[in-house]
């Protein structure tokens, strides 16, 4: 199952593609830099940059990604249960990617119409891409 992330809400999408994965489905999710979190511009900014940001004293980690396919995979593994061997399982059969590779160019992708922003009652979005390029993401679009 290929799902064209384009213009869908992030954790919506995340739920559908994680259900699908536990249900042995292969799920590539592609254009994870265009999937939207709803909310104000610079409260979801501010969020993401005060978990990014150097603290002053010696990091460690766990460190959030700085780049779209691999918060949105993160996103997803959130919603899997990682502690049991179906779960981890499950997170080996997602796959996310910026852009559309060349291995998917003229296949027909899946729509998650709950992951519609047309319900929506707020026009405040944020693109995955632009909260990765604000923490410092660098990556070719």
């Amino acid at each position: 199952m290929i799902i064209d992330a384009t213009n869908m809400i992030t954790g919506r999408m995340a739920s559908f593609a994680a259900k699908q994965a536990l249900l042995g489905e292969k799920v590539d999710v592609i254009n994870c830099e265009k999937a939207i979190i709803v909310g104000d511009r610079d409260g979801v900014l501010h969020k993401y940059w005060y978990r990014a940001r150097d603290m002053g004293g010696p990091v460690k980690g766990p460190f959030p990604s700085r780049m779209p396919d691999r918060m949105m995979r993160r996103i997803i593994r959130g919603m899997l249960p990682m502690d049991r061997a179906r779960g981890r399982d499950a997170f080996k059969r997602v796959m996310c990617y910026i852009g559309v590779p060349d291995d998917f160019k003229g296949k027909e992708t899946a729509q998650v119409p709950q992951a519609s922003p047309a319900k929506l009652t707020t026009l405040k979005t944020v693109t995955i891409g632009d909260i990765c390029k604000y923490i410092g993401g660098k990556w070719n679009e």
